[in-house]
C-alpha cells in the first residue's frame, strides 16, 4: 500500500510507509494474537461450541486440514490464517489516521483526502477476518452465514472507492462545489452488507462474489478508459494475479492436492493469505491516485 508524499523526512523509510504505519499495524496484530492465544490455551480441548448449530462441514469437511470436534480452535491454519485480513485492516486504518493528519487536498487523491473511506475499507477487512476466522473456529452454522456475508464488504467498499473518485471528477468538470460524499458512499456498503447477511441462505454465494468482482474489474476499465486521472493499472494486475493463485491453492485443497491434513500449509489457509494481499492491492490501487492539479474530492478530514 502506497502512502501519498509527505513533507516530512521519516515519510518513507520502509516499503513507501512510514515507521509508525508498519508499528501501529504490527503492534495491534500482535496484540490481538497473544488474546487469541490466550483463549485457545484457555479453552484447550473444551468444546464450547456444542450448543450452537453445527454446520455442514463440520461433519464432512470441504478442506483437507483434520477437524477437531472438542477444541475451541476447530482447524487451526485454517483459523489462524484470517489474521492475514485483519493485518491488512490495521494497515489501511493506521494509513486513514496518517491521512486525518494531513492538509486537505494536499495530495489530490480521493482516498488520501477522505479518511473515513480508508476506515470503511479497513473495517471491511477486519470483518471479513472475523467472520472467516469465526466459521473456521466453529463450523457453525451462524459462523458460516457470518463468514460468506463477510466476504462481499471489502468488494462493496472498492467499489464505494470507484464511485467517490468518479463523482468528485464529475463534479470538477462541472466546476461544481466539493461535496461531502462519504456519508452517502457508506451507505452503499453498510447497507447492501446486512441484506446480503440477512438473505445468505437464499441467493448464491459464488454468483453474488463473482459479480463483486467483476464489477470491479470493470472499475477498473472505467478509471483506464474515462479517468481524468488514470490510476497504475499495475496494482490491479497484482490484485488479479493474488486472487487466481489464491483460487488454484483453494481448489487443489478441495481435491486434497494441496497437503496432508495436520500440516500447517493448507491450500484453504494460501487462500486467505493470498486473497488478502488481493485486498491490499484493490487498496494500493485506489489509493495511488496522484493528480497534477489540485483535487476537488472535497470530502473534509
Amino acid at each position: 500500500m502506497h502512502a501519498a508524499p509527505a513533507e516530512r523526512s521519516d515519510s518513507h523509510p520502509a516499503l513507501g510507509l512510514p515507521w509508525r504505519i508498519h508499528l501501529l499495524a504490527w503492534g495491534a496484530l500482535l496484540a490481538l494474537g497473544l488474546v487469541l492465544f490466550g483463549i485457545s490455551r484457555h479453552y484447550q480441548d473444551r468444546n464450547i461450541w456444542r450448543d450452537w448449530t453445527e454446520a455442514r462441514g463440520l461433519r464432512n469437511s470441504n478442506y483437507a486440514e483434520r477437524v477437531y470436534a472438542d477444541h475451541v480452535f476447530r482447524t487451526k491454519a485454517n483459523t489462524w490464517s484470517n489474521l492475514a485480513y485483519v493485518l491488512v485492516g490495521f494497515y489501511v486504518l493506521a494509513l486513514a489516521t496518517y491521512d486525518r493528519r494531513r492538509e486537505a487536498g494536499k495530495s489530490g487523491g480521493f482516498v488520501t483526502d477522505t479518511p473515513a473511506m480508508s476506515i470503511l475499507f479497513g473495517l471491511a477487512c477486519c470483518y471479513l477476518g472475523f467472520g472467516s476466522g469465526l466459521f473456521h473456529a466453529s463450523l457453525t452454522r451462524w459462523g458460516q452465514q457470518v463468514d460468506v456475508a463477510s466476504m462481499y464488504a471489502p468488494l462493496l467498499s472498492g467499489t464505494a472507492l470507484h464511485l467517490g473518485r468518479w463523482l468528485g471528477e464529475s463534479r470538477s468538470r462541472r466546476d461544481l462545489p466539493a461535496l461531502n460524499t462519504w456519508p452517502l458512499l457508506a451507505g452503499t456498503v453498510v447497507v447492501p452488507s446486512f441484506l446480503l447477511y440477512h438473505y445468505k441462505w437464499s441467493m448464491s454465494a459464488n454468483l453474488v462474489l463473482t459479480t463483486l468482482i467483476v464489477i470491479t474489474a470493470v472499475g477498473g476499465v472505467v478509471d483506464r478508459l474515462f479517468s481524468r486521472h488514470p490510476l497504475p493499472f499495475r496494482w490491479l494486475g497484482w490484485s488479479t494475479a493474488a486472487l487466481i493463485a489464491a483460487i488454484t491453492c483453494r481448489q487443489l485443497d478441495v481435491a486434497g492436492k494441496f497437503s496432508g491434513p495436520d500440516s500447517w500449509l493448507q491450500g484453504h489457509a494460501f487462500w486467505h493469505v493470498l486473497t488478502a494481499a488481493s485486498l491490499a492491492c484493490l487498496y494500493a490501487y485506489h489509493r495511488s491516485e496522484t493528480p497534477t492539479i489540485a483535487s476537488s474530492h472535497g470530502a473534509p478530514k
